[in-house]
């Protein structure tokens, strides 16, 4: 075990942060963990609008909590960050480097999973933007020299995130990084999801295949008018 990543808890025992938690992937992300029993801390660049959308995520995860403790609150990126054992980047990809830039202090020995998308649209619909660094995820670990960088939860429909009506979603998470322990913690994070399962798929450098897969997800759900997901076959 790399000291301090966990310390030996078991990942339901962890406090996860949201980074850009108000936002479509955020808090779909935010809602089903809750609904899941995960303590949630919920990060905005306004901490006043983190709190408004927490009581709104916690008031949608309580009746699927099935009696559970739910437990989510909000506040600023810094201070979310500074807070959770484990944290989950959904910012925006326009202000992706700035905002971690600035955090790379209070996520020092954290798990950090990066679900961000390079994504940009024109008349001929979605497409793959390209990142200096070869991905979005490796990005991140530039910027966060001292955490353990994981890219996963990429390919989940915001929408069916916060459907609580559909108790399960059908699909499989992702997930890359160079740390084993770290991509294991996320597997069984992911794993907590119902109806989920977390599947290794290779270290940091295959980031981008992973990040781009999203969008031919995006032009299929555009072409068939659903919320397609990913299922690994024969694992």
């Amino acid at each position: 075990m790399i000291a301090g990543m966990t310390d030996g808890r078991a990942v339901e025992d962890l406090v996860v942060g949201v980074l850009g938690g108000t936002g479509p992937q955020g808090r779909g992300l935010a809602v089903r963990l809750a609904a899941a029993g995960q303590r949630i801390l919920l990060g905005s660049r306004d901490a006043d609008r983190a709190s408004e959308v927490a009581a709104e995520v916690a008031a949608l995860a309580v009746p699927a909590a099935g009696g559970a403790e739910v437990s989510v609150q909000g506040g600023s990126n810094v201070d979310v960050a500074g807070a959770a054992d484990l944290v989950i980047v959904a910012v925006p990809y326009a202000g992706h480097a700035a905002t971690l830039a600035e955090l790379a202090a209070p996520l020092a020995g954290k798990i950090v999973v990066d679900c961000v998308v390079p994504m940009g649209f024109d008349e001929l619909g979605a497409y793959v933007l390209d990142v200096e660094e070869g991905s979005v995820t490796q990005q991140a670990a530039a910027l966060l020299p001292d955490s353990h960088v994981v890219g996963a939860f990429h390919h989940l429909s915001a929408v069916l995130l916060q459907d609580l009506s559909r108790p399960t979603i059908d699909g499989d998470v992702m997930v890359v990084g160079d740390v084993r322990e770290a991509t294991d913690a996320v597997q069984a994070l992911a794993g907590r999801l119902p109806g989920m399962r977390g599947v290794y798929a290779g270290r940091l450098r295959n980031a981008r295949q992973i990040e781009a897969l999203t969008i031919n997800l995006v032009s299929v759900n555009r072409r068939y008018k659903v919320h397609a997901g990913v299922r690994v076959t024969d694992v």
